[in-house]
């Protein structure tokens, strides 16, 4: 392998990056859409959840309970319906997808018996808001029912019996906000490099046929594999680069706490974009034309890196099928390097497993990659 030609194939790449408007715009631009769009527009966070109330006693006590749904941050009242066909018409405008009702006789059946209920009625349609609605009002309704039974025994002179109760003293740990933005802006990185080195190194040799530039290409003494490094060397450049800014603006944009090193940090995003551009360089090998080489590149990136990396959807919770499909998902060690980097501060010896994947795939795709292109016309 000569240096010297391998340094001229890759600054002929890079003035063919410079000069196409179309590969300047995936390199520079789309990181930043992508890291904007993404980082703002996905949350796992369920706040202000539009309720209806329908209270129908209208006392103290019901009052009081409207208000700690109010109050929370976890609702907002958003129409207060005169009847149970309100709800329903409620629901169908889509004005609310949780009501509560207060029955007519809470206060006198809570003052007689000791219990009262009251009901809570769901726009089912989207199940996982569903659940964490119910969760919420569950948690609401529990502390109504600590106050109530602390303001009786108030009243009556008594202590309230602490007999079998469990108190909870939970503690969390690498994620203490709970804010989902710290699980998901990880996996955004991996999904905005994921296609943004796909893109550009797949149209690389295809660029090539379309221009009429292959035989030229071919007829000089630089080799197979000067081909392949010369070409990708820009476009590793430009992966690092964005993979600063992306994770930079993770930081010190998004507040996402990084408890790891950098070295292991740029180690691994170094061989995620092997895999990358090894993979986009044998698609514009095997296809000759830009635009099916740019719609194979990303099938093959996107679709993986958003449903079976992790990203999006817990792995472990997937059917045990799919779950073992993702063990050639290339994405998901990536994925798993950056959460544990970032919130856990995980170091390489605690990392080895998803590192050593991202070694077996970087050199089995470039190993790939360097058989695929021969110098011939055929």
């Amino acid at each position: 392998m000569n240096l010297r030609r391998l340094l001229a194939m890759a600054y002929k790449e890079a003035l063919q990056i410079w000069r196409d408007p179309r590969s300047l715009a995936i390199a520079l631009l789309m990181p930043l859409m992508q890291m904007g769009l993404l980082g703002y527009g996905v949350s796992l966070d369920i706040k202000h959840v539009p309720m209806c109330m329908y209270d129908q006693e209208n006392s103290q006590i019901s009052r009081s309970i409207v208000n700690a749904f109010d109050a929370g941050g976890w609702f907002s009242i958003s129409k207060v319906p005169h009847s149970q066909a309100g709800i329903r018409n409620a629901m169908n405008r889509g004005d609310c997808i949780a009501a509560v009702v207060i029955p007519v006789d809470f206060s006198r059946t809570l003052a007689t018996t000791g219990t009262a209920n009251i009901q809570a009625v769901f726009d089912a349609t989207d199940v996982n808001t569903t659940n964490i609605a119910l969760g919420y009002i569950q948690g609401v309704v529990a502390q109504v029912n600590a106050r109530i039974q602390t303001q009786w025994a108030a009243a009556h002179g008594v202590q309230p019996s602490q007999l079998g109760q469990v108190d909870l003293q939970p503690s969390t740990w690498f994620n203490e906000t709970l804010d989902s933005r710290n699980f998901i802006i990880p996996g955004v990185v991996a999904v905005i490099l994921a296609l943004v080195g796909a893109q550009l190194t797949s149209l690389t040799v295809s660029r090539e046929w379309e221009r009429g530039t292959m035989e030229q290409l071919i007829s000089t003494p630089v080799t197979a594999l000067e081909v392949m490094l010369g070409k990708l060397t820009p476009y590793f450049i430009i992966g690092m680069v964005d993979a600063a800014i992306c994770l930079s603006l993770a930081v010190f944009w998004f507040d996402v706490p990084f408890h790891g090193t950098l070295l292991t940090l740029f180690a691994a995003t170094a061989l995620f974009s092997l895999v990358i551009l090894g993979i986009g360089y044998l698609i514009s090998v095997r296809i000759r034309s830009q635009l099916g080489a740019s719609q194979i590149a990303l099938y093959v990136t996107l679709l993986p890196t958003t449903l079976l990396s992790g990203y999006t959807f817990p792995i472990d919770q997937m059917p045990a099928p799919i779950q073992t499909l993702t063990l050639i998902v290339y994405p998901r060690y990536y994925v798993t390097i950056l959460r544990g980097i970032f919130l856990k501060g995980s170091g390489i010896l605690d990392l080895w497993q998803p590192l050593s994947g991202l070694v077996i795939f970087a050199v089995i795709i470039i190993w790939l990659a360097a058989r695929a292109f021969h110098k011939r016309l055929d």
